[in-house]
């Protein structure tokens, strides 16, 4: 199973390279935009959208909300586990 973590696309670092930085939770990352970029869609008009983040590729656009409800999940699931870890 794989695990994508949603980013927001905040900078285009190389738009010929189709390179980008995407903040996930705070943390600043460069990934690829080549899988989520096409005739239809150019690099630059990337900026500001939602991604769907997988070992450095922006796998697909996602709803801004979706992002949102998917990213508070995670961090219930962390708070989750913090609570197990502290009563053992």
């Amino acid at each position: 199973m794989c695990l994508g973590i949603p980013g927001q696309i905040v900078e285009i670092v190389d738009a010929d390279q189709k390179l980008a930085i995407v903040d996930v939770g705070g943390v600043r990352r460069q990934v690829s935009l080549a899988l989520i970029v096409d005739d239809t869609h150019s690099v630059e008009s990337c900026l500001g959208d939602w991604a769907l983040i997988h070992v450095g590729f922006a796998m697909n656009r996602i709803d801004p909300i979706e992002a949102e409800e998917t990213l508070s999940l995670l961090n219930e699931l962390a708070l989750a586990q913090d609570q197990i870890r502290a009563a053992h």
